[in-house]
């Protein structure tokens, strides 16, 4: 009887040795790849996370000036200045959606410009999160390129798209 436990725990032992399973090897080569698979795809998702913050911006200064001058078509002028982030008086109709009261995608707050910085009308974001270098590559892609000339412009504090010079 003790000989036959005996062969019972050789071929238990035996099994539990010849167990297979991953070696440490093998498990820092698929931790390797996995790195280097990361270092790849992170820097291109901050790229199109940049782009898509990018284009949102511009479609939304876009939009929001659309809305300034429709309400001078309608109104014969535009409203009154306003501080950063107040919708400016009457614009609720033009602007009932536009995320107005909220940061923008680069950061700061929507502004409204009547008659101040050298020019008539513009929308502008004051503060924003982004440097110059990135604020260019904005205007790069509505304008010219340029961040003391055009519609898009340079302004005390933040940027501004003109709508009236």
């Amino acid at each position: 009887m003790m000989a036959f436990i005996m062969l019972i725990k050789q071929i238990a032992m035996r099994r539990f040795i010849s167990k297979k399973g991953f070696t440490l090897v093998e498990i820092m080569i698929v931790v390797a790849i996995i790195g280097l698979l990361a270092a790849l795809g992170i820097p291109n998702m901050l790229r199109a996370g940049k782009n898509a913050r990018k284009a949102r911006f511009t479609r939304e200064i876009k939009t929001a000036g659309h809305a300034f001058v429709l309400y001078a078509f309608d109104y014969g002028t535009y409203p009154a200045d306003k501080t950063p982030s107040q919708m400016p008086t009457g614009m609720n109709e033009y602007l009932h959606r536009f995320p107005w009261n909220k940061e923008t995608p680069i950061g700061g707050q929507w502004d409204w410009d009547y008659g101040v910085f050298g020019i008539t009308a513009g929308v502008s974001v004051k503060s924003p999160n982004w440097g110059p270098d990135l604020m260019l590559e904005i205007d790069k892609s509505m304008d010219d390129g340029n961040l003391s000339t055009g519609q898009f412009r340079q302004r005390s504090g933040g940027y501004i798209y003109i709508l009236e010079d």
